[in-house]
């Protein structure tokens, strides 16, 4: 009897290691590049996790807007941050996408949080040309861009 549970014993403990090896290595793939990204989430896609730098910033009376972009996915999104020990005026951060003639494509946006940070969904392709904006729901400061990226 004792050599049939040291048998199950072990038949379980390699069941459990070969169930976790294949984690210890995986790495995940993006699911999704370029426009094919368009309106994703960076995170749900795996858009954030490798070789992610951010191109602009721009500060807005303590609402910071980063747009990130994500080398494997060809796709950029806007990260807000919200520094504002007094937070009282709503603010968006806005990602927009321009063609090589300068017409605005797409654009999105993500509310700043009370405190913390949050992003917006991805637009992507190499084709175009991102910029980040800083907009306060009442005008109480005036709009404020970066540059194109």
């Amino acid at each position: 009897m004792k050599k049939v549970l040291t048998r199950a014993a072990t038949i379980s403990a390699a069941a459990v290691t070969l169930t976790l090896i294949p984690l210890a290595g995986t790495s995940y793939a993006a699911s999704c590049s370029g426009a094919g990204c368009d309106n994703k989430g960076p995170v749900a896609t795996g858009c954030d996790v490798t070789d992610v730098a951010t191109q602009r910033t721009v500060n807005n009376n303590e609402r910071v807007a980063e747009l990130r972009w994500s080398f494997d996915c060809q796709a950029a999104w806007v990260r807000v941050v919200q520094k504002s020990s007094n937070p009282v005026y709503p603010a968006y951060g806005y990602i927009e996408k321009y063609n090589s003639s300068g017409t605005l494509l797409k654009s999105l946006s993500v509310a700043f949080p009370s405190s913390g940070s949050d992003w917006s969904n991805m637009l992507g392709g190499t084709a175009y040309y991102y910029r980040v904006c800083v907009k306060f729901v009442g005008n109480e400061y005036p709009l404020k861009c970066s540059t194109k990226f």
